[in-house]
């Protein structure tokens, strides 16, 4: 791969292209479904770079099945791969020609603007930190998924990073969440809640009593108050703040019954000869209304906070879902949210400090 290409993203007719790593090995359907998503992305737009990080004789092979402009993705060979069940922390450590290492490597080296892997999460969590590294000032980045609702997206976060989360992490989560949701997914002034037990202010445990009241009182972001999980799926908020343990519950749950649910109605819908008729015409609505709710549409899952952006999907993501995510990252560079995040984040520091 041409040196000058991963420096300045620029194709032949100068269009700038936002350059995006993508972990090929990743996933329990690497590299040929990662292969594919990167693929489609290209075809589909000619403002974007993809660097496929990986085993390049594997790589290539899967390539070769396929047509799409050959400038707009490269092959980066890193011979070692993460597995899902390693020890994070020691697999970055000591896998330095990992496809996950590499990859952030060349975030960290600005050779490249965002990294995207279904591999392991853990793996991609600490590499976030400790390779592409926090914007100044940020405590804890929260991974934060968009998952659908009634009335659209919301935004979980932090849904998988930070377990043990302390009330000025929680605040910090609602700040990013906010400036993610306004420029990313465009809602003005978007609703932040706070996941609890209740919807009375004195409810919750230790953590989300102690951090109410700061959400109350922080400045540029619209507090609407608690939020039940009940009412997360119809929408009741734009931005759900909690700590890691409890938002990957909710998410992990949301994604049980999404599936369970759709598997009861197709064999009720299957289960009589009057069923199947009523099933062939209202094919076409239900396959619209669940469509809806297929949260692999939206991409993966940000690492916000970050000095690069760093985008986990889901282990069995396909092609789509890859795909999705590298459009997201074209979306979050384009709109700077590194730069907003670092702006709003100085400016709060400042005001707390007068």
């Amino acid at each position: 791969m041409e040196q000058s290409s991963r420096q300045e993203g620029a194709s032949l007719d100068g269009l700038r292209r936002v350059r995006v790593v993508l972990d090929a090995m990743g996933g329990d359907n690497a590299p040929a479904e990662q292969v594919k998503g990167a693929v489609d992305a290209v075809n589909a737009r000619g403002d974007i770079e993809i660097f496929l990080t990986g085993r390049e004789e594997v790589i290539r092979a899967e390539l070769a099945k396929y047509t799409y402009p050959r400038e707009q993705i490269s092959v980066v060979h890193a011979q070692e791969v993460i597995e899902t069940a390693e020890p994070p922390v020691s697999a970055i450590r000591k896998k330095k020609k990992s496809s996950i290492v590499v990859g952030m490597n060349l975030v960290r080296q600005k050779e490249a603007d965002a990294f995207v892997s279904a591999g392991s999460s853990g793996a991609v969590l600490v590499g976030g930190q400790v390779i592409v590294g926090r914007i100044k000032g940020i405590e804890r980045p929260p991974l934060a998924p968009l998952i659908p609702t009634e009335k659209g997206v919301s935004l979980l976060i932090d849904c998988g990073a930070n377990v043990d989360a302390r009330p000025s992490h929680l605040v910090q989560f609602a700040r990013m969440g906010s400036i993610y949701m306004e420029n990313v997914v465009g809602i003005t002034r978007p609703r932040v809640a706070i996941v609890n037990i209740g919807a009375e202010e004195e409810k919750g445990n230790a953590l989300v009593k102690e951090t109410f009241p700061l959400l109350k009182e922080c400045s540029g972001i619209h507090f609407v108050g608690s939020i039940e999980a009940r009412e997360i799926p119809r929408g009741a908020a734009d931005v759900i703040v909690c700590e890691a343990f409890v938002g990957n519950v909710i998410l992990k749950l949301y994604e049980g019954l999404s599936a369970t649910l759709v598997d009861v109605i197709k064999k009720g819908m299957m289960s009589t000869t009057r069923s199947k008729i009523g099933a062939a015409l209202a094919l076409p609505a239900l396959k619209s209304t669940l469509r809806a709710f297929d949260a692999t549409q939206y991409g993966g899952a940000p690492l916000l906070g970050l000095t690069g952006l760093v985008v986990k999907t889901h282990g069995s993501a396909k092609a789509g879902e890859i795909t999705n995510s590298i459009f997201q990252c074209v979306t979050f560079k384009e709109q700077d949210i590194n730069g907003k995040i670092r702006k709003n984040i100085i400016s709060s520091a400042e005001q707390e400090g007068m």
